[in-house]
C-alpha cells in the first residue's frame, strides 16, 4: 500500500502599484508569509504599475496574459492577489486564467479558521467566511453553465444559486445569534473584570510580533507560541504582579494586520474591543521587522477604527536580541517606549516600573493614620489600591498608599 504525499499548492503572487505610497514590495512579502502560514508555497510574483485599477479584471489586458503565461510555465494550481478582488473581478480572472483564484482576504479566513479553537473564536471565522462567500455567489449561475451549457443549464444552475443563498443566509442568521450570546458571555466577564480592583493592561501589536511570548514570559500563560502570522486568535487574561506588590490583569489580543478584511473586523470586534476597555494599552512592535514603521502606523490606525485614542500607551519594542544594532525608531504617539526582548526577559524591570507609575498617577497619594476602629478601610486599600507601607501607632494605624480618586477615606 502506497500512501502519496498531499500536493502542496503552488501559487502565483500578483498586485497592482498604484503609486500612493504604499510599499508594494513589503506587501506582497507578506502575503507571501500569509500563503506560507496557509500552508502553500509561492513560485512567482507579478506587479504591474497603473494609475488605476481594471474595473473588470484588475490588472490590464497585457498583464493578465502574462499571469497566464507563468501560470503555465510555473506549474501554478493557483494566483492570489494582494487586494480583496471583487465578485466580478474574481470571475473574470478564473475565467482568463482556468485556474483557482484567491484574494489576500480568502488567505487570512483561511488561516484563521485553521487557528480557531473557541467557540467564539470558531463562530466568528465561520460567520466572516460566510459573509465573504456570499458576496461571491453573485455571477456563480454563468460558472454553473459553463459545465454543460445549451438548454436546460442556466435554469437548474439559477436554481441551486438560489438554494445556497438561502443556506448561507440562514447559517449567518443563526451564527450571529450564537454570537450575540457569546457577546453577552464576554461582556459579562469584562464587567467582572472591570468592577475588580486590578488594573487591566491590553496587550496589541501587529501580528507576530511577540505578545504572545510576552504574556508567556510574564505570567507562564501558556499561549501557543510560534513564528507565523496569527499563530493565537483567542484572547487570554492573566494575573501579574508588578515589583510594587500591584496586581494587574493582562489581557492578549489578535494581532493587527494591514488589509486586515473588514468581515473580519466586524465579526472579530468585541474580540477586538478588549482593548477599549483597558486602562493601559501595551503596543509590542517587532523591531527586527524592516517594515517595523509601517506596523506601527498600521496599529493606531486599527486602534483608530476602534475608537481607542484616550488610554496611555507603552509601545514595547521587542526582539532586540535579534539585533546587532538598534534601528532608530520613534513613537510620538506613546506615553513611553521600551526596549525588550519578551524571549529574554530584557526590560521587564522598566516596563513593571513604568506600568507602576502610570497606574499611580492615575490615583491619588495620601499619608493617613487611620483610626483602629477602621482598620477595615486597609484591607480595602490592598484590593483598590497600592499600599505603599502601614505603621502601627497609639492613635491608629499610619499608611502611605494610592488610592483611587473616588475612594472615601
Amino acid at each position: 500500500m502506497y500512501e502519496n504525499d498531499k500536493e502542496v499548492e503552488k501559487v502565483i503572487l500578483f498586485a497592482v502599484d498604484l503609486d500612493n505610497g504604499e510599499d508594494v514590495e513589503a506587501s506582497l512579502q507578506e502575503l507571501e508569509e500569509l500563503i506560507n502560514t496557509a500552508g502553500a508555497v509561492v513560485v512567482g510574483k507579478l506587479i504591474q504599475n497603473r494609475e488605476r485599477l481594471e474595473s473588470g479584471t484588475y490588472l490590464g489586458t497585457g498583464k493578465l496574459e502574462e499571469l497566464s503565461d507563468m501560470v503555465y510555465e510555473l506549474g501554478a494550481t493557483g494566483v492570489c492577489c494582494d487586494d480583496e478582488l471583487s465578485p466580478v473581478q474574481m470571475k473574470n480572472i478564473e475565467l482568463a486564467l482556468d485556474t483557482k483564484v484567491m484574494d489576500r482576504t480568502m488567505v487570512i479566513l483561511d488561516i484563521f479558521a485553521g487557528r480557531a479553537t473557541t467557540k467564539e473564536g470558531k463562530i466568528q471565522v465561520e460567520l466572516a467566511q460566510l459573509k465573504y462567500r456570499s458576496q461571491r455567489l453573485i455571477g456563480a449561475g454563468l460558472s454553473m453553465s459553463r459545465l454543460g451549457g445549451g438548454i436546460g443549464t442556466r435554469g437548474p444552475g439559477e436554481t441551486k444559486l438560489e438554494v445556497d443563498r438561502r443556506v448561507i443566509r440562514s447559517r449567518i442568521a443563526h451564527l450571529s445569534r450564537e454570537l450575540e450570546e457569546v457577546k453577552q458571555h464576554r461582556q459579562t466577564m469584562r464587567k467582572q473584570r472591570m468592577e475588580g480592583s486590578e488594573p487591566i493592561i491590553s496587550i496589541v501589536g501587529y501580528t507576530n510580533a511577540g505578545k504572545s511570548t510576552l504574556l508567556n514570559s510574564l505570567t507562564d500563560a501558556g499561549v501557543l507560541e510560534e513564528d507565523k502570522l496569527f499563530a493565537t486568535l483567542d484572547p487570554t487574561s492573566r494575573n501579574y504582579k508588578l515589583a510594587n506588590g500591584q496586581e494587574i490583569i493582562l489581557t492578549d489580543t489578535v494581532g493587527f494586520i494591514r488589509k486586515l478584511p473588514h468581515h473580519l473586523i466586524n465579526a472579530f470586534r468585541s474580540t477586538l474591543e478588549e482593548a477599549k476597555y483597558a486602562d493601559i494599552i501595551l503596543h509590542v512592535v517587532d523591531v527586527s521587522n524592516p517594515q517595523a514603521d509601517s506596523h506601527i502606523l498600521t496599529v493606531y490606525e486599527t486602534l483608530k477604527g476602534l475608537g481607542i485614542v484616550d488610554k496611555p500607551i507603552v509601545t514595547l519594542f521587542n526582539k532586540i536580541d535579534k539585533l546587532e544594532e538598534m534601528p532608530i525608531l520613534k513613537d510620538f504617539k506613546a506615553d513611553k517606549v521600551i526596549n525588550i526582548s519578551a524571549k529574554c526577559g530584557t526590560g521587564f524591570d522598566e516596563l513593571s516600573d513604568t506600568l507602576a507609575d502610570i497606574i499611580n498617577n492615575s490615583r491619588t497619594y495620601i499619608e493617613k493614620v487611620i483610626p483602629y476602629q477602621d482598620a477595615g478601610l486597609i484591607n480595602k486599600i490592598r484590593q483598590s489600591g497600592n499600599l505603599l507601607c502601614e505603621e502601627y501607632r497609639e492613635d491608629g494605624i499610619f499608611v502611605k498608599a494610592y488610592v483611587d480618586k473616588n475612594f472615601n477615606i
